[in-house]
């Protein structure tokens, strides 16, 4: 049984979006907006953070679908199970550790982050709008996460090898403005 009655057993994302479609069509906007606008960081780093967030919160439906749509923008994926057990360690640009610490930080202890955590980020050549793209990115995971969890939506090896059909078949579409927005009018929950 779901834990909403009114929604399948295996309950999708998608399943949510349609059943409660009041803030599905602006949430999918802001999911364009953050992951795939012009930024100093790249679409398989603000996926790669994505899956971070998730990874972290136990959010295994968010982790594997955002897993796989960094992996088909070039993320190794063996980099998750290292990213989750050790930033530090992680075979990763050192440039980019700064900016995972700080969401992994973020994400786990907010009021903890403090000036030193930002200043690491900006010494490693980053610029404030590529910290405020990834705490965003950051932000908006921590909220999905909670959305996926609290309406009881899981992933399973279907699911999963659905999601990774369509990141891979649709990498050029995925990489495009408008990706959550199609996604969104794909499903019936985004106007035109």
């Amino acid at each position: 049984m779901s834990r909403f009655p009114s929604l399948p057993e295996v309950t999708n994302l998608s399943d949510v979006f349609k059943a409660f479609p009041g803030g599905a069509a602006p949430l999918l906007e802001f999911h364009d907006i953050v992951l795939r606008k012009t930024s100093p960081l790249t679409v398989a780093q603000r996926e790669l953070i994505a899956a971070l967030v998730s990874g972290l919160n136990g959010c295994d439906f968010c982790f594997g679908a955002h897993s796989i749509i960094a992996e088909s923008f070039g993320v190794n994926p063996d980099l998750f199970a290292q990213l989750l057990d050790d930033i530090d360690t992680a075979e990763i640009d050192e440039s980019f550790k700064p900016v995972l610490a700080y969401v992994k930080k973020l994400t786990l202890t907010p009021s903890r982050v403090s000036d030193q955590d930002a200043q690491r980020v900006f010494d490693a050549g980053w610029s404030e709008q590529a910290l405020h793209d990834a705490i965003t990115v950051c932000a908006l995971f921590n909220f999905m996460n909670r959305i996926v969890d609290g309406h009881g939506v899981l992933t399973n090896d279907a699911i999963q090898n659905g999601q990774r059909e369509r990141a891979f078949k649709n990498k050029d579409q995925n990489a495009s403005e408008t990706s959550y927005r199609d996604y969104g009018r794909m499903i019936g929950v985004y106007p035109g």
